[in-house]
């Protein structure tokens, strides 16, 4: 059974969806800088070990709120698979299809987004393999 792991927050400002979320659940939330020079913001939702970025309590998971875009226009959930190729395959053969192909980032792991087979976006995550 693959878990999700994370999941995204649309927003059309950022800086208000920051207010809200925090002021509202005491989310903390962070701007990490990325490789293509835009800036994600983490929304952290339960205390993670400040090493792995993983949360502390069982089932329990973080997100991001990010830029509406044509990609990210409701919330999504991201679920962890051993293989992104091998689950494009499985979901275009189910009836989904590639919304942004697969992308690295920074050495933690690589994205997609999917839609499912009712239209719904998907994220998946791949953790890349330590040697």
């Amino acid at each position: 059974m693959q878990k999700v792991v994370h999941f995204e927050i649309p927003a059309d400002n950022i800086e208000r969806a920051k207010k809200f979320y925090s002021d509202i659940f005491g989310w903390q939330l962070q701007d990490w800088p990325m490789q293509d020079g835009s800036v994600y913001t983490g929304a952290r939702t339960v205390e993670v070990d400040e090493t792995t970025f993983i949360p502390k309590e069982p089932g329990a998971i973080n997100g991001g709120i990010v830029q509406r875009d044509a990609y990210v226009k409701t919330p999504q959930v991201t679920v962890n698979v051993p293989s992104i190729d091998e689950y494009v395959e499985k979901i275009t053969a189910a009836g989904g299809s590639i919304i942004k192909a697969k992308q690295e980032i920074e050495g933690a792991g690589y994205y997609a987004y999917m839609a499912d087979s009712e239209g719904n976006l998907l994220g998946l995550w791949e953790d890349i393999k330590k040697a």
